[in-house]
């Protein structure tokens, strides 16, 4: 019987440091697996070193295949070309940092085998060294899109996780240029079992998500998976329009009752100062969706690849 070829596959941006500590670590897990291994590593227009790195690991272990994009596209671009160019029964997801545990490979490669599991996904139990802040965010981030939206979206969920080929197949045929993966994983469905572990450092390098670029991924994630957002600005719109018939209606009865002149300028300066920002918010979030529309219609490629070791696909 043939043996499963196993795709781990990795997006870099700037990893020159821990690549080598990552692929030492994980090569120590592989070898106790009962499968055959390539690594599909895709460098996103790394500004550092991280592309010289990659080949001199391919040129020691014919196992190791990579990408390496013209520009930086993002790690989404990164791991859709990497599930994409995966030829494995099972893909792997992996962050080159080592705050996804090679150890949990074994494991995972069992559930996928053997349980019945057509994924196995990965999430932190607790949220140790972040800040906390960023935590009570990312808490009610997942709190938010898991009721307006159809993805089902684990608090603390990786995008660390394996999954069968059947599902792979799913997520590749889902093109769209706006892809938020954490929520494909969901929509797409198929049985999954999830692997809690402690929140782990970095093992070299810093972080490329800072606060501000998680919470612009964050509504990548609400706008990709939900309408809602367009729902509460048309309901704010009429929730205003009959406020503001309500307060014609008492002012004018207050005129003809009372015959007082209207006072209070300012506050009705503020007043209408509020309505035209809850208009122009509302016109933003018009814009957010519309905007996906115009990127999606040009059909322009997720990602450009500049250089890569695998001859067949060069040759494509």
């Amino acid at each position: 019987m043939a043996r499963d070829l196993i795709s781990i596959i990795v997006p870099c941006y700037n990893e020159q440091e821990v690549l080598p500590l990552f692929y030492e670590e994980t090569v120590k897990w592989i070898d106790q697996i009962d499968a055959d291994f390539e690594f599909v590593l895709v460098d996103d227009g790394s500004k550092d070193n991280t592309i010289l790195v990659m080949r001199e690991l391919a040129a020691k272990d014919s196992r190791v295949m990579y990408y390496s994009f013209s520009r930086n596209f993002g790690k989404e671009a990164g791991i859709y070309a990497g599930l994409t160019h995966a030829r494995g029964d099972y893909c792997v997801i992996m962050d080159a940092d080592l705050q996804d545990p090679p150890s949990l490979l074994p494991e995972m490669y069992n559930a996928v085998k053997n349980e019945g599991y057509d994924s196995v996904a990965t999430c932190r139990e607790t949220r140790k060294g972040e800040p906390p802040i960023r935590s009570f965010f990312a808490r009610m981030f997942y709190k938010i899109i898991n009721n307006i939206s159809d993805a089902d979206i684990k608090d603390g969920a990786r995008d660390y996780r394996m999954m069968c080929r059947a599902m792979v197949d799913a997520i590749v045929g889902m093109g769209e240029y706006n892809r938020f993966s954490k929520g494909i994983f969901g929509w797409v469905g198929y049985k999954t079992k999830w692997l809690p572990y402690e929140n782990i450092e970095r093992a070299a390098g810093q972080t490329k998500w800072s606060f501000w670029k998680l919470f612009k991924y964050s509504l990548d994630g609400i706008i990709n998976f939900s309408s809602a957002p367009l729902n509460i600005s048309s309901w704010a719109g009429i929730v205003f329009c009959i406020v503001a018939f309500a307060a014609t209606v008492f002012f004018f009865a207050r005129r003809l009752i009372f015959g007082d002149p209207v006072d209070g300028w300012a506050s009705t300066a503020c007043l209408i100062t509020f309505i035209g920002g809850v208009q122009l918010f509302c016109v933003g979030v018009l814009g957010q969706y519309i905007s996906r529309i115009y990127l999606e219609s040009k059909g322009r490629p997720k990602f450009i690849v500049r250089e890569t070791n695998r001859k067949e696909d060069e040759e494509t």
